[in-house]
């Protein structure tokens, strides 16, 4: 079997968000289901995220990219056959004509978006082309069935070494969350930290009081006139977005002061996996800033790394959201928690019984490398593309 990737693939480093790991997650998981991956020679996918605001540099790239990827495409086709399309698109990335021109060859097209809830209010009109949707958050699965478009949901996609996939046999680090810091994350934990309770903060942004607002594309919002803002506000995100922002305005959500002392420095590669499988407790945050709800009334959905941290054999505490049952037997396999009063609470049990973070970790990994892995929802697009195409 061969699959045509697009996973966000890049030549040059890009003023955007962390996105590297996808390519290693969706390459890495194909090769070990015995998929061949097939990746376009000298396109970078990342490059359009990067142009988003850039109306002409984007419609250049759309064009040179799909035409390189079509020509590709039908070259390998001619040549041995491409069981489908998979792309990891933002709908600035998508070129309507050229998905169309792949169809035609005969080649299904599917498109993965794991942020469709906290970037979208509708399906945006460029993915309707596609045959499939994978959809990871159980939230935008309303979205996409009131817009009638075929989609299928299933986890995360996640890949790890093969020598990560055994327990940790030391807990070397204290209970810790890893990640950057944001308004939300800030309130959360330091509610959390003035509770007396054992836990690290590891990652950009905890020393400071400064943030950045995620919008379309990976990209950060630009400043402008005041009047210009609002509007592009409205129009981006209706008039919800400009509620929300009234509220915060108004009753600003508290920020308790991070104590230093629980602030190490921020992980990554090789050292973010020993800390996320050696921590006594792996800390999951679910809850995200979205620039149409406010940060009282936040909004939640089941990230990445609740498939990532049990795969690596973690004790995993994580924010309990909508769907997250699906994946795992709550309270078996991952502990979870609603409020900070139960993280506080969570956290204190966990840390007081060994023999339950070694249970919770050994249970969560089989769960995670068995139902959860690459191959799993590969299987289950090839078997919702027969249905839908036979």
């Amino acid at each position: 079997m061969k699959i045509l990737l697009s996973c966000l693939q890049s030549l040059h480093k890009h003023n955007i968000p962390a996105h590297d790991f996808w390519r290693s997650y969706f390459v890495e998981g194909c090769r070990e289901a015995g998929i061949t991956p097939l990746e376009v020679p000298d396109v970078d996918w990342a490059e359009g995220a990067a142009l988003s605001g850039d109306g002409q540099g984007l419609a250049s790239w759309r064009a040179r990219t799909w035409e390189k990827t079509v020509a590709f495409a039908r070259k390998q086709h001619a040549q041995g056959g491409i069981d489908f399309f998979l792309g990891y698109l933002y709908p600035c990335q998508v070129e309507q004509a050229a998905v169309r021109e792949l169809q035609g060859i005969g080649i299904p097209c599917v498109n993965f978006f794991c942020d469709n809830v906290r970037e979208f209010r509708k399906v945006p009109t460029a993915y309707i082309p596609f045959d499939l949707h994978w959809v990871p958050e159980y939230e935008a699965l309303p979205m996409y069935r009131s817009a009638g478009l075929p989609h299928m949901h299933a986890a995360m996609p996640c890949w790890i070494p093969r020598q990560l996939r055994i327990l940790p046999k030391q807990e070397n680090e204290p209970p810790t969350f890893i990640g950057s810091a944001d308004p939300l994350r800030k309130s959360l934990l330091g509610t959390v930290l003035a509770a007396d309770v054992r836990l690290t903060v590891r990652g950009p942004g905890w020393g400071d009081s400064s943030s950045q607002t995620s919008c379309g594309c990976g990209r950060t919002e630009k400043s402008g006139s005041l009047l210009s803002n609002q509007l592009a506000l409205l129009n981006r995100h209706g008039p919800g977005a400009l509620v929300a922002k009234a509220v915060d305005a108004v009753f600003p959500l508290p920020s308790p002061v991070i104590p230093p002392e629980q602030v190490k420095p921020a992980v990554f590669g090789k050292e973010y996996f020993r800390v996320s499988r050696e921590a006594q407790v792996t800390v999951g945050v679910n809850r995200v800033p979205a620039t149409r709800r406010s940060l009282r009334w936040p909004l939640s959905y089941s990230r990445l790394r609740d498939i990532e941290a049990p795969m690596l054999g973690a004790c995993y505490l994580t924010e309990w959201t909508q769907g997250l049952d699906k994946l795992y037997d709550l309270g078996v396999e991952v502990e979870t928690y609603r409020s900070a009063d139960e993280l506080v609470e969570k956290l204190r049990m966990l840390s007081s019984c060994p023999k339950l973070r070694f249970e919770l970790r050994r249970l969560g990994q089989r769960r995670a490398l068995q139902d959860h892995n690459v191959c799993s929802s590969i299987r289950k697009i090839i078997t919702t593309l027969q249905g839908r195409l036979s």
